[in-house]
Order: structure tokens, then C-alpha cells, then sequence
């Protein structure tokens, strides 16, 4: 299922989105698409956020399990 989301960009970085989307000859939508897909697969190869992605995994095992007590 597909989700719809706004995003806020300062002027700049609109300008040059849309300049790298013509670029690519592809429409804007496809473009913000890659550029995320692109910095998830990124930060999934990093083990630095790997490591801080366990830490917060932890900490909401915690939570959750004080609440549910």
C-alpha cells in the first residue's frame, strides 16, 4: 500500500531536486523515491546506525515491558 507524505524543502534544495529530476529525465516523485530508498540501504550497511538502531530496541523493550506490567 503506498502512503503519502509532504515534505518541506527550503528553496535551494527544491530547486536543485527538481533540476537532478529533469537531469535523470524522471518525474520528481521517482527521484525523492531513489534518494530515500538510496540513504536506507546506506545507513542498513552501517554499523554505527546498526548499533544505535539496537540501543533504541532495547530501550523500547524496556518501556514496554514496564508498561505492561
Amino acid at each position: 500500500m503506498a502512503k503519502n507524505l509532504t515534505v518541506r524543502l527550503d528553496s535551494e534544495l527544491a530547486a536543485d531536486t527538481e533540476a537532478l529530476a529533469r537531469a535523470e529525465d524522471m518525474s520528481l516523485n521517482e527521484t525523492v523515491k531513489l534518494a530515500l530508498k538510496e540513504a536506507v540501504e546506506r545507513r542498513r550497511s552501517d554499523p554505527e546506525f546498526k548499533a544505535r538502531l539496537q540501543r533504541i530496541i532495547a530501550e523500547d523493550r524496556e518501556l514496554l515491558e514496564r508498561l505492561a506490567k
